[in-house]
């Protein structure tokens, strides 16, 4: 069985609808699939269906942009009721701020001599609810002004770089708690990429789990060998569920393909025993 609880679609910032999603999973071999696109539900309601029709399991969830001793962290939650009204409330606030960062971020890249229009944005956005920093990129490569997304956020939208604006996101631990009251499990993304490393350790981790942390993502892409090995261990000590996924995005992240990366059946059906 090969299942992959990390993935996106137009609806945030991967390249394929929801249903072309799960048709691309079957293409994969993919007997499981979660839909997680960035701080927003849109999308279940189509790839649910796509899923049924295709007879694969859809896990419903979404990858929410949170903050942890001031560094930035991404958070998996699986199947909360997306009409629960505190949880339905904090994701709107994070939307807002990814809403609130566009024009200030085009004004940044305009003074650098790189206009780019809202509208620019919206025609390579399509109807994601949830604009962001690549939809910036891929309107500056349709432009010219670089090659593909790598580029732009290596010159311009990571941090530290120009173009960069920094965003509201919401409280790690207060997701959790939110998450779990709306009925959902929740597993930390890709723990030790990027700038979230710096922050989460083994006690870290000990902490976010008495807070109702479920689980850990361990096999991604961007952990190297000796990284999973530590992350594993810590999983291990602390009764973590250990996940493994691609973190697909279609066209828009190339080498993060469907399925090069799982979870376990046995780990599967330990998330699974959270839900409802």
């Amino acid at each position: 069985m090969l299942i992959d609880l990390h993935t996106h679609s137009t609806r945030s910032d991967g390249t394929d609808s929801p249903s072309e999603l799960v048709a691309n999973a079957v293409r994969a071999g993919l007997d499981v699939l979660a839909i997680t696109d960035h701080d927003c539900t849109t999308g279940w309601a189509e790839a649910q269906d796509a899923a049924a029709a295709a007879d694969v399991v859809l896990v419903r969830g979404l990858e929410i942009s949170c903050r942890y001793a001031g560094a930035g962290v991404h958070l998996l939650a699986y199947e909360p009721d997306p009409a629960d009204p505190r949880l339905q409330a904090e994701l709107e606030r994070v939307l807002e701020g990814r809403r609130a960062r566009l024009p200030l971020t085009l004004a940044r890249l305009a003074e650098l001599g790189y206009p780019v229009t809202a509208e620019q944005v919206r025609e390579v956005s399509g109807d994601t609810e949830a604009t962001g920093r690549p939809h910036v990129a891929d309107a500056m490569t349709r432009l010219g002004y670089v090659a593909d997304r790598d580029e732009a956020f290596a010159r311009f939208l990571m941090p530290g770089r120009p173009a960069y604006v920094d965003r509201y996101a919401a409280d790690l631990v207060a997701m959790i708690g939110l998450v779990a009251a709306a009925g959902g499990a929740t597993v930390v993304a890709h723990p030790w990429s990027r700038g979230s490393h710096r922050v989460l350790d083994r006690a870290a981790f000990a902490a976010l789990r008495a807070a109702g942390l479920a689980g850990i993502e361990v096999d991604h892409n961007d952990h190297a060998p000796e990284r999973r090995a530590r992350l594993r261990d810590i999983a291990a000590e602390l009764d973590l569920v250990v996940t493994g996924a691609s973190d697909y995005h279609g066209t828009g992240k190339t080498g993060f393909d469907l399925g090069c990366n799982t979870t376990t059946p046995a780990e599967y059906d330990r998330l699974r025993a959270l839900l409802p």
